[in-house]
């Protein structure tokens, strides 16, 4: 009609709880923590341990909070792959569903470490050195050998994230819908120990071993990934030194204030899991952050999202509390 103004059209209210979303591997998944949820405790084979208290659900920022991530999981696991690990398939196409019904806010990545690192794996190697009193220990060979592994690592872990975008648009969401953060892992060891005792304490490394973990290697792979992030528009957090002073067997002859486990054995691990879980899974827990680390590191995430950068260190405050700090 001549000289009728049209409406603008009135945006639909999106009023679906909020949610906030992990994915990733044991770092993520609350491995260490304790209180696995049921079904993920070696019950059937589903060994992913994911923790009530994993540091998803110590965030602040949303009405619900969902964790897919899984110990042991690598990249592919992540991605949108036809893959199986401990029972469960990918971890994007389970974003999906999650996304759909609920608004996602954020998915935080934390993955890699079973890639070409193969992290676990290579502290089993360096505890074998440990054992011979000629050794140099595994420092050496793994000076060599890691900035390779992680130049094989980045692709994949770009790959996993290019996944979970598409997850996101196929469940309805714009790039800018949500935030996306990549986060790092910190050092479970430190040079910093009971220099005789350190081994019967739990932390059977030599000590070069541990310094080289701690300065070289796992700076190393944190700036592996804030290139991933940085490729993938994501944003990114570095756990590197979140747990500084804090590491495996730093306290010498007391554990109360640490957030990394020591070597750990699980006997629940045999009563949910029955024989399956003689071997790695009896000692699954050892050299991840604990329950008191999942709540500072959940403290960090929270922090960091808030504040809108798009890069940040979560590192120890005077009063001990981690901070996200740019």
């Amino acid at each position: 009609m001549t000289g009728s103004v049209l409406a603008a059209p009135q945006a639909v209210a999106d009023d679906r709880q909020t949610a906030v979303v992990s994915l990733g591997d044991s770092a993520m998944s609350g491995e260490g923590a304790g209180d696995y949820e049921p079904g993920t405790r070696g019950e059937n084979g589903n060994w992913c341990h994911r923790s009530v208290n994993s540091m998803i659900h110590r965030t602040q920022l949303a009405e619900r909070t969902f964790n897919l991530a899984c110990s042991g999981a690598d990249s592919a696991n992540v991605s949108l792959a036809d893959t199986t690990h401990y029972t469960e398939g990918s971890q994007a196409r389970r974003l999906i569903d999650i996304a759909r019904t609920y608004r996602v806010t954020m998915v935080i990545v934390q993955i890699g470490a079973n890639d070409e690192p193969a992290f676990a794996d290579t502290l089993v190697g360096c505890i074998k050195e440990w054992f011979n009193p000629f050794s140099s220990g595994c420092a050496p060979k793994l000076r060599q050998q890691w900035p390779g592994r992680l130049a094989a690592m980045a692709p994949r872990v770009e790959n996993a994230l290019a996944d979970v975008k598409s997850a996101m648009r196929q469940a309805g969401y714009s790039d800018s819908g949500y935030s996306l953060v990549l986060t790092s892992y910190a050092s479970p060891l430190t040079e910093k120990m009971d220099r005789v005792l350190h081994g019967p304490q739990g932390c059977p490394f030599k000590i070069n071993d541990a310094k080289y973990g701690r300065t070289e290697a796992v700076p190393q792979f944190n700036e592996a990934l804030r290139g991933v992030a940085s490729r993938s528009g994501a944003r990114f957090l570095d756990f590197s030194r979140a747990t500084e002073g804090r590491e495996a067997c730093s306290g010498g002859s007391n554990s109360s204030n640490e957030w990394q486990r020591r070597i750990t054995v699980d006997p629940y691990a045999l009563v949910y899991g029955g024989l399956d879980a003689i071997g790695i899974h009896l000692a699954q827990e050892s050299f991840h952050p604990n329950a008191a680390a999942h709540g500072q590191l959940g403290r960090c995430v929270t922090q960091f999202v808030n504040s809108g950068a798009d890069s940040a260190r979560c590192l120890a405050g005077a009063d001990g509390n981690l901070n996200a700090v740019a």
